[in-house]
């Protein structure tokens, strides 16, 4: 199929790539000139392992284009799939804007093509509240005047297994009460081996809230296990090694696992858009309010611990708000610098992804306002950020983090992560933040 791919973020490059090497003429359009420059010359404009290569392969092949225009990706296209941002607004809301601008391209597109008779479908792919697809985007569609179907296929793609989670997703939501629709895009996701459900559109749209606000639950109920058990002198990685054995009543033993705050573009922005939809109906959801508030206690009790000490010089070790990924964007670490910034620490960050240059969009903007200064503050490599330093916040099990380590131990190593090892972990000065 022809298959235009509105927004080349990480879920739109990484959709369009796997969808152009399966064998589909695909369309990515971002307003971003350095995005689509990006992907015109076989680069990723996101950082992603594999995706790299797989863009290449894709330009080279004449599968996958990209363009500022709408209408030249809409030109003939069968599907167009919705992959922009949805950030959170000043009070949690989710801010639609961007999906209401594509909305009014691809109408404005539709409108103009000459063939209107035939069916295009237009997804929806960025999590959006329920009601979205049904109230914002079918109404646009409608203007076309021609015939235009809508669905909702929310995306369960993780930053660092992003093409892998992609071809084995757990299933396939295709939120439609469109029989020809489903049939479309049935058609187009047959590659996947994955359980195809057809759902009413808002099932498709909730889905994503519920997965990722009980990812992030996951995540504050190993931390606040380690809360618990870490003064008493309990591992609590073993505890939760064992508890993520039952795979029968603990579910999954992803993110279930004691380590650092999360963050990142996901969990935080969802999770703040459903304790707003909440409030809209009156209802009260005091443990996913608490996930907000636990998460942030995990943050603040490493500063404390940083600042209960006189050393003055920080070594921190990981700033993205995960491994294997440049993505900054309301991750922990870079709140934890912004704090020891503002408090006149001397701070020093390396991470072995992110390279100040090479960020663009939001993820830039993100930085510039809570680091504006990130240049000056990064090293080249973890040795350069150890040396001399008298605390190490490590975030990251990078290799060449490890070997820094071991070689010039500062006086003091808190662990944020619990992976460091165990050569890391008989230093004298190493502290873990709950084992």
């Amino acid at each position: 199929m022809r298959v235009a791919v509105m927004g080349l973020g990480y879920v739109g490059t990484v959709s369009a790539a796997c969808l152009a090497s399966h064998g589909n003429d695909v369309w990515g359009v971002d307003i971003d000139d350095h995005k689509v420059a990006a992907i015109s010359r076989g680069l990723s404009p996101v950082i992603e392992p594999g995706l790299g290569e797989m863009v290449d392969r894709a330009v080279r092949s004449g599968s996958l284009h990209a363009t500022g225009d709408p209408g030249e990706a809409l030109a003939g296209a069968d599907v167009s799939f919705i992959c922009v941002g949805t950030p959170s607004s000043d009070n949690g809301a989710t801010d639609l804007s961007y999906v209401a601008r594509a909305s009014e391209q691809i109408a404005e597109a539709l409108g103009a093509r000459a063939e209107s008779e035939r069916l295009h479908v237009v997804v929806v792919r960025s999590t959006v509240p329920p009601g979205t697809v049904e109230s914002l985007v079918g109404p646009a569609m409608r203007e076309t005047g021609g015939t235009v179907g809508t669905a909702m296929c929310p995306e369960f793609l993780r930053e660092g297994s992003g093409i892998a989670d992609f071809f084995d997703p757990p299933f396939t939501i295709i939120g439609t009460e469109d029989g020809e629709v489903a049939q479309v895009l049935s058609s187009l996701f047959s590659f996947l081996d994955a359980p195809v459900r057809v759902v009413p559109v808002r099932v498709a749209e909730s889905l994503k809230y519920a997965c990722n606000a009980f990812h992030a639950t996951k995540v504050v109920f190993a931390n606040e296990m380690a809360r618990v058990l870490g003064p008493m002198g309990i591992d609590s990685r073993a505890v939760m090694s064992i508890f993520c054995e039952d795979g029968r009543l603990n579910i999954s033993p992803s993110y279930l696992r004691p380590g650092f705050a999360f963050g990142g573009p996901c969990l935080p922005k969802d999770l703040r858009s459903l304790l707003h939809l909440a409030r809209m109906q009156s209802v009260d959801l005091p443990m996913l309010s608490g996930v907000i508030t636990s998460n942030e206690v995990v943050v603040q009790s490493v500063v404390n611990r940083i600042t209960a000490t006189d050393g003055r010089t920080v070594a921190l070790i990981g700033l993205s708000f995960k491994a294997s990924s440049d993505d900054l964007r309301e991750s922990p670490n870079v709140r934890m610098a912004e704090t020891l910034v503002g408090k006149g620490y001397e701070v020093r960050i390396y991470d072995p992804v992110v390279q100040p240059s090479q960020l663009i969009g939001t993820n830039l903007r993100y930085v510039e306002s809570k680091l504006p200064h990130l240049r000056r503050l990064m090293t080249d490599d973890a040795a350069s950020a150890v040396e001399g330093a008298d605390l190490a916040v490590v975030a990251s099990t990078d290799s060449t983090a490890v070997a820094a380590l071991l070689a010039r131990p500062p006086r003091r190593i808190l662990d944020l992560t619990g992976g460091l090892g165990p050569e890391v972990e008989a230093l004298e000065g190493y502290e873990g933040i709950g084992w």
